[in-house]
């Protein structure tokens, strides 16, 4: 099943090869770099919603807290963790 994870951006990557804006996004302490071009808005401290190493859309914390104890219960952070990069 695929599905759009919450994260917070933790840095915002200067160099951007092929002009694409990327950052750093934890996962509850599971960092991996994504591609930020379809939310330009997105800052440092923002939340983002991502799907395959994109950030899709900024997402309030109350959300995105809510949504990863859910994933969480579930059980399902053990994929995030198995292709942390």
């Amino acid at each position: 099943m695929c599905l759009a994870v919450p994260g917070k951006i933790v840095a915002v990557i200067d160099e951007e090869p092929l002009g694409l804006p990327r950052g750093k996004v934890d996962f509850g302490g599971i960092r991996k770099e994504v591609c930020l071009a379809y939310t330009p808005e997105a800052k440092v401290g923002d939340y983002v919603l991502v799907h395959v190493g994109f950030a899709l859309t900024v997402v309030d914390e109350e959300q995105a807290l809510s949504v990863f104890e859910a994933l969480k219960e579930l059980d399902q952070l053990e994929e995030l963790k198995e292709t942390a990069t």
